[in-house]
């Protein structure tokens, strides 16, 4: 089976990337990761937990849970020899979540700074499915400009905008909304959020014209 690239920058919200990474190894996908060294120190910030590597899975397990062992291999994201860097390697798709402002710019822009953006640039080129996960606001209008731009180009854009109406309980809920939202565009099938049914499962109906 082909791999998923999954790339986690500097933005807030690591904990996305890490539920991603822990859904697809549940459903048998393989995974080749890629963190900045921005995202570990947010990962430090958010999680408590300070990365010494970033490419060792026995250090990685400590942010995504033992699973990954044999199911997920990681590369430095200064590492152009690396598979992902190359248009001939075959992936399914690829993933970026949380997804800074300045790497959505820089795949915009076709720049190749770092691996993240390399994969990303071979993921265009090769036609392949290239999911962005934004997470920042406000957003201005170069923000939009380069979402509009990428969108134009086949690009799914999933802004971590979690949804109130499946009746989330937790901020695992929330969390779970917006990685369910990435499987959906990946075509995974889970379990992560409700669907929904067409009823707000309230006594009285609601008034769309009036609210």
């Amino acid at each position: 089976m082909k791999s998923t690239i999954v790339a986690m920058t500097g933005a807030s919200g690591t904990v996305y990337g890490i539920h991603l990474v822990r859904a697809l190894v549940s459903a048998g996908r393989p995974v080749s990761l890629v963190l900045s060294d921005s995202a570990r120190l947010v990962i430090r910030e958010e999680q408590g937990i300070t990365l010494k590597s970033l490419t060792s899975i026995e250090e990685l397990s400590r942010v995504f849970g033992p699973d990954i062992k044999g199911k997920v291999e990681a590369f430095s994201f200064k590492d152009f020899t690396a598979p992902i860097a190359s248009g001939s390697f075959p992936v399914q798709d690829m993933v970026i979540v949380p997804c800074t402002m300045g790497t959505l710019g820089s795949i915009a822009g076709g720049l190749s700074q770092n691996l993240i953006h390399r994969a990303a640039d071979c993921i265009l080129k090769e036609g392949r499915r290239l999911i962005l996960v934004p997470r920042e606001t406000p957003l201005n209008a170069i923000h939009l400009e380069n979402m509009l731009k990428l969108t134009r180009l086949g690009v799914r854009m999933v802004p971590a905008m979690p949804g109130f109406y499946s009746g989330a309980q937790s901020v695992e809920d929330l969390v779970n909304f917006v990685v369910g939202k990435i499987l959906d565009q990946m075509d995974i099938a889970h379990t992560l959020y409700p669907r929904w049914t067409g009823s707000f499962n309230k006594p009285e109906a609601v008034d769309m014209e009036t609210r």
